[in-house]
């Protein structure tokens, strides 16, 4: 493909006639793309393990997941700069070894601040993957095709959330957490190697430069909304570390805005949500995040600390929505191809939102098959959506605005889940405080004389296991309103007409790029 640079936007002209798109390069994104995710998905239940093993509190071991966060954060907004500098290969090379670095490093670790470190490492590698993907594959396919790509794109990444719980709870019942690493890293190795060889698309040197001062904003503004929010689950709101955090992401995000406007290159160009249907897809993938969450953090909850379900079978109760919403992803893609975002987005986020209010109804002694139906329903739901909503968002921006769109929707996707996840959190603990101490109080009143102290430990555990059952119940029913926030917001989607004007883009020097499929 052949690729005119002007004035820092990469403006692809082949896209006119689309070519044979390069479904070599695509393969090789895709299963690099495929094994980044499938490790961030595979970690999560190997937590509890990993804190016995090095002696840490689940404080510290949640670091983690808010490092990988944060790393994600700060990176994913100069994946716009970094495709417009750089060719596929080099970036495809420098995010796949960053990953395969971090793995191989966190396979050895026997102290949590190297296992940190290897973490921060890959989750490097891997905030460039996606987004380099996502822009490939928007210049390769046409407007009216574009759907049954991503549905394909859908299937082989819904394919890790599908497997990653089940083989994560299998690994770690039977060998040593490390061996989730050991596991990735040949596979990381042997694609690196394919890049390696295989991608021969070349970029001539483009006259745009990173603006520091912008990556220094960005940072401590996407970065501090992140840390925020992350930490106020279990610091609280009224700690420092969570209110001043987030003022200064505030503080430093708002200038952040304000300086990319004013710049001929922007890091990241928020004249995206000058386009009505990008800015609406923003909102509504948001809020679907936010809901999203709920699922992803207060089931395990419910099934391991209340019922007691094994890791394993956990894993396994959660499969079969995974797998259907990696069957749906294709079939979603072409029907979306058809008939457009609308419908579907409408019809998915019903069956969201229905599926949601049924887990706010949860009992000591809800089946397994029920959690396993509904968690199904729900993400057959949930296959309606986030896909064909972004994709029409972003069929409306003109093409050199593909790379601050694809960079522009994975931030939005970092900071809302983490949002929804310190909110659901927040609402968990508050109601389940506010159960605890009203049934703490009824059993008094209610008790005859004095308790003897293995009654009053029983009582005490059986309020925290009610309260706790109620708070997640109580989470679950404010998401099913956030679900219909975003369904509301759905019946306002139009089908997107590609802009084709470049606005305010001062001319510069050409500079060629040539994206070709060995």
């Amino acid at each position: 493909m052949n690729c005119l640079y002007r004035g820092g936007i990469t403006v692809n002209h082949s896209i006119n006639t689309f070519e044979r798109p390069p479904y070599g390069i695509l393969s090789i994104l895709m299963i690099g793309a495929f094994i980044a995710f499938l490790n961030s998905t595979l970690l999560n239940i190997a937590l509890p393990s990993i804190m016995v093993d090095l002696d840490i509190d689940t404080s510290t071991v949640q670091w983690l997941t808010t490092g990988y966060l944060l790393v994600n954060g700060i990176l994913i907004p100069t994946t716009a700069f970094l495709i417009q500098k750089f060719s596929v290969r080099h970036l495809f090379l420098t995010a796949m070894g960053l990953f395969t670095a971090g793995t191989l490093i966190a396979g050895v670790a026997h102290v949590f601040p190297i296992l940190l470190t290897a973490r921060m490492v890959q989750a490097a590698g891997s905030a460039i993957l996606m987004p380099l993907l996502m822009n490939v594959m928007l210049v390769s396919f046409p407007v009216e095709k574009r759907g049954a790509a991503m549905g394909v794109f859908g299937l082989i990444l819904m394919s890790a959330p599908a497997i990653g719980p089940t083989l994560s709870g299998w690994i770690v019942e039977h060998y040593d957490w490390r061996m989730l690493f050991h596991f990735i890293t040949p596979i990381a190795i042997v694609v690196l190697l394919i890049g390696f060889f295989l991608l021969k698309d070349k970029k001539e040197n483009v006259s745009i430069s990173l603006d520091l001062f912008s990556l220094l904003l960005s940072s401590l503004g996407f970065g501090g909304l992140l840390y925020g929010f992350s930490s106020a689950g279990s610091r609280g709101w009224d700690s420092p570390h969570v209110y001043a955090t987030i003022i200064i992401g505030i503080i430093s995000l708002v200038w952040f805005i304000l300086r990319q406007g004013k710049l001929d290159n922007p890091m990241l160009n928020f004249n995206v949500f000058k386009y009505p249907m990008f800015s609406l897809s923003s909102s509504i993938t948001i809020i679907v995040n936010m809901a999203l969450f709920s699922g992803f953090l207060l089931l395990p909850i419910y099934v391991q600390t209340i019922r007691g379900i094994s890791p394993l079978d956990a894993g396994l109760m959660l499969l079969p929505g995974a797998v259907l919403m990696s069957v749906m992803s294709p079939i979603t893609g072409r029907l979306f191809d058809k008939f457009g975002g609308r419908i579907l987005a409408i019809v998915g986020l019903s069956i969201t939102a229905i599926a949601t209010y049924l887990f706010s109804n949860l009992t000591l002694d809800t089946s397994y098959q029920y959690l396993m139906i509904v968690h199904a329903i729900r993400m057959f739901g949930m296959s309606m959506v986030m896909m064909p909503v972004s994709t029409n968002g972003l069929n409306q921006l003109p093409k050199q605005f593909y790379p601050h769109g694809t960079a522009m929707n994975n931030t939005l996707n970092q900071v809302s889940g983490a949002i929804g996840t310190a909110l659901l959190v927040t609402v968990m603990s508050n109601h389940t405080e506010t159960i605890a101490k009203q049934l703490t109080e009824d059993a008094m009143k209610n008790a005859s004389g004095q308790p003897t102290e293995a009654a009053l430990a029983e009582m005490q555990q059986q309020i925290g296991m009610n309260a706790m059952l109620e708070g997640i119940n109580y989470s679950f029913f404010v998401s099913t309103f956030i679900a219909v926030a975003a369904l509301i917001l759905a019946f306002f989607i139009k089908r997107a007409k590609q802009e084709d004007t470049i606005e305010g883009n001062p001319s510069g020097k050409p500079a060629v790029s040539k994206l070709a499929e060995n």
